[in-house]
């Protein structure tokens, strides 16, 4: 064990599962990724071991199969399942979030030794996160710009995806903000095709929300998708804010830690972060990442919201799992409770979600977006809207849809398709 102060130290948690010596398994993986290779070295001394080394804090066995669950594994009888926990020195790698990736998440998952390796925790010391100043604007500030004091953000995603113009887009822009729309935001697809090329989308779009911002007293919030090369986001980045946009979006893997780095350092907007992709990292149970690893490095970075899925959704990720995401999200990262994120709740959504999401988070503090939620409404677009904010009204104040939606015809005719 340490005797070093835990907060010079990073730890790491890993699921691991391995077919040969799982105490052996655990010094390959500490010595691959700090001071070691796969021969002794000279140089590698034991005081050199003791200052760079990666430790092995815990290592538990708590299963074990007859079959690898990776392919490519070492042959053996028995395969043995385990609670990995790793230490190491943050001066190793410095305050540098690529670095740590590369320590934290390198070439551990494809040594020989291992037939499974999932990252499922990671605790970060003051040491290394009072280098960064997180979400430059987080819960509060968007709450700000967007007018919404109290209760969940609604928006939506424009649909179709793709293939709409720049005037179409913000003719679906103007329909939703005759609903009262909060947010709305571009498709993780949609940043600067030829049909609708990125500046024409913003001028046209903020046209529309500028022009109704004076007469409702305050501002939809749109996420305009700036994804691109780093000289490209920041342009678009000064574009948007220069027609008075309240958000940008990226695609936050598409991008990377230094493309997320950088533009949390240029904006001077609220940064929406979506995850497209995260299934690749997270969908096989014995390889990848947990998602409340994962998201806080994008925190780090400077992300101020993140996208943790919906409940019932329609991906295969199930609800126990939204729900621990949306609650990373919301958590501190050790005492910096100004790094708190926004969770974004998506994909398949429906007022029919929103009292179990108030129940199961036990707050507001989201952005509850719904594409075909609200433009499949019967009545129209800004009747989608009304329906979902009923919903969450009532989800609020404990009250059954059915009952809201007495009071409610939007409503009433939304669980119909709902």
């Amino acid at each position: 064990m340490s005797t070093a102060a835990p907060r010079e130290r990073v730890h790491a948690t890993y699921w691991l599962e391995t077919g040969g010596d799982p105490a052996r398994t655990a010094a390959i993986i500490a010595g691959e990724q700090s001071s070691g290779t796969f021969v002794a070295l000279a140089h590698e001394t034991a005081e050199l071991k003791e200052r760079s080394g990666a430790r092995v804090e815990r290592l538990e066995v708590i299963g074990e199969t007859g079959t690898p669950s990776l392919p490519g594994a070492q042959p053996s009888d028995r395969y043995r399942q385990c609670v990995l926990e790793l230490s190491w020195p943050v001066e190793n790698f410095g305050p540098s979030l690529t670095n740590l990736m590369s320590t934290i998440a390198g070439n551990l998952f494809e040594l020989y030794a291992v037939s499974g390796l999932k990252l499922t925790g990671l605790r970060l010391p003051p040491a290394f996160t009072s280098a960064f100043a997180g979400p430059a604007f987080g819960i509060a500030g968007t709450r700000q710009l967007a007018g919404v004091s109290q209760g969940p953000l609604i928006g939506t995603i424009i649909k179709p995806s793709i293939g709409l113009s720049a005037e179409e887009t913000a003719q679906q822009v103007r329909e939703l903000i005759a609903g009262d729309i909060d947010f709305i935001k571009d498709d993780e697809l949609q940043s600067d095709g030829g049909r609708c090329p990125f500046e024409d989308r913003v001028t046209a779009v903020m046209r529309v929300v500028n022009d109704a911002a004076e007469r409702r007293g305050r501002k939809a919030m749109v996420a305009f998708n700036i994804t691109g090369d780093l000289d490209e986001m920041r342009r678009r980045h000064d574009f948007v804010l220069a027609h008075g946009g309240t958000c940008v979006m990226v695609c936050v893997n598409s991008i990377g830690l230094v493309g997320a780095r950088e533009i949390g350092r240029h904006t001077q907007l609220p940064i929406h972060g979506h995850r497209a992709g995260w299934g690749t990292l997270y969908r096989h149970p014995a390889l990848g990442w947990d998602y409340a690893p994962w998201q806080q490095v994008w925190r780090l970075a400077g992300v101020d919201h993140l996208h943790v899925n919906g409940l019932d959704n329609k991906f295969t990720e199930s609800n126990a799992s939204v729900i621990a995401a949306a609650r990373a999200v919301l958590a501190p990262l050790n005492s910096a409770a100004e790094m708190i994120a926004m969770p974004v709740f998506s994909s398949g959504q429906t007022g029919r979600q929103a009292a179990p999401t108030y129940a199961a988070l036990g707050c507001a503090d989201l952005i509850h977006t719904a594409g075909g939620g609200i433009f499949g409404h019967p009545g129209g677009v800004p009747a989608g809207v009304e329906a979902l904010r009923a919903a969450w009204r009532a989800a609020m104040a404990g009250t059954p849809l059915e009952n809201e939606a007495d009071h409610t015809p939007a409503l009433r005719t939304a669980l119909g398709f709902w």
